[in-house]
């Protein structure tokens, strides 16, 4: 029998990462418990050390409420970023903050039949240098470019198992932790509703700039992944007739002329032909080094560089446009890797909204660049863990009931 005073202490821990901090009021309302009980479970926490009162709520003329907020060190989660050519392994507290520097390495994706072995490994080895008992870890979030089946577990488009294993068996397999895994624009999306520009927010399409053009929805104030979690294959929109082939097989997609991978060919291919900038030994082999410093050259007022990122911005608005006309969402957020690039994305892409959007749908829709950046990815994994944290308990019950049936 599930013991359902664990289920609402998890309840109340996964609502004070979340939250910050959090009265008690405010943990009953949320979790629709009483007040009593609320006071009782929280009282428990603090005496246990995993809760601790964080002050006063400001004063709105009676008596200001006890808030309390969560351990940071409490528990940490194991923190996976991927993308087709790099991969980020971070350990987080409980308020988000890194316990080590985060490892980044290259591990392609593309046609790599090692690379699900080799993240293991790197896991492995990156928990170990960190030396925190395996009880305080919570678990680990995945986010992975790809069609991303978070029910099943399993990617279609990279990270292939052997038949029948998924990625998360394979992975709890070799770890001993809890793992989820989802598509990498819907966790920096969620990261984005959990604790950024989203935060509050009902109606949000948030875009990520990378190597494709990804998306993620906030929809009626919840992600949005569509029937199997496939939404937002944003990158694959057909807007173009260009005949230049995309990398999911199709032609004319909005990737071909808005990713940063076309962004880098372009550059390539304007210093090749005599186009004056700071700019130079940019090269595919080396796409991240590259694409960062066309973007740190856009920032710090190259021509050449702010013409490319103005070329692609006003594609990813010709895109937004259509997104607006069918979802009139409140608000548009640039995430993600490409985010770093910052201000310089803003008005492209205002730009091509204003031609191509009926005023009275767009005038309500406000465009912002992610305060995240590039870390989004990174957070989004952790709280898609912190999202599961309370069902944890149930979902391994059930587990344990269905292996006992066999």
């Amino acid at each position: 029998m599930i013991n359902k005073q664990v289920i609402y202490r998890r309840t109340i821990l996964k609502q004070l990462y979340f939250e910050g901090e959090l009265s008690c009021a405010d943990i009953s309302m949320l979790s629709e418990k009483s007040l009593p009980l609320a006071a009782k479970v929280i009282n428990g926490l603090i005496d246990e050390g995993a809760v601790i009162e964080s002050g006063y709520a400001s004063s709105t003329g009676g008596r200001r409420p006890q808030m309390y907020s969560i351990q940071s060190k409490l528990m940490y989660i194991i923190s996976v970023a991927m993308d087709q050519l790099v991969t980020r392994i971070a350990i987080l507290d409980m308020h988000n903050n890194y316990l080590l520097d985060p490892l980044k390495i290259e591990l392609s994706l593309i046609n790599n039949p090692f690379a699900l072995d080799n993240l293991i490994n790197h896991i492995k080895n990156y928990i170990a240098a960190a030396q925190i008992p395996k009880g305080m870890i919570a678990g680990m979030g995945i986010g992975m470019p790809g069609f991303v089946d978070v029910r099943k577990g399993i990617n279609h488009s990279f990270l292939k198992t052997e038949k029948g294993r998924s990625i998360v068996s394979k992975l709890e397999a070799e770890l001993d932790i809890p793992v989820f895994i989802d598509n990498d624009s819907s966790l920096i999306a969620l990261a984005e509703l959990k604790f950024g520009a989203a935060k509050n927010k009902k109606n949000v399409m948030v875009i990520n700039i990378g190597w494709g053009i990804g998306l993620g929805m906030v929809v009626n104030g919840e992600l949005f992944r569509g029937y199997n979690g496939f939404a937002g294959e944003f990158s694959h929109i057909p807007l173009f007739t260009n005949d230049k082939m995309c990398s999911c097989g199709k032609s004319g997609c909005l990737e071909t002329e808005a990713s940063l991978f076309f962004i880098l060919s372009q550059a390539i291919n304007g210093l090749n032909n005599g186009r004056v900038s700071v700019l130079n030994n940019l090269s595919l082999e080396h796409a991240e080094e590259s694409s960062r410093a066309i973007m740190d050259a856009a920032i710090k007022g190259d021509k050449f560089a702010i013409e490319l990122l103005s070329d692609s911005g006003y594609n990813i608005g010709r895109g937004i446009a259509i997104l607006i006309h069918l979802l009139n969402p409140e608000l548009i957020v640039l995430s993600g890797r490409g985010s770093v690039g910052g201000r310089m994305w803003l008005a492209p892409i205002q730009l091509a909204i204003n031609e191509h959007c009926i005023p009275k749908i767009a005038e309500n829709t406000d465009l912002k660049v992610s305060s995240l950046g590039y870390d989004a990815e990174l957070i989004g994994a952790a709280a898609l863990v912190m999202d599961q944290f309370d069902s944890m308990v149930i979902e391994k019950k059930k587990l344990m009931e269905t292996e006992t049936e066999i």
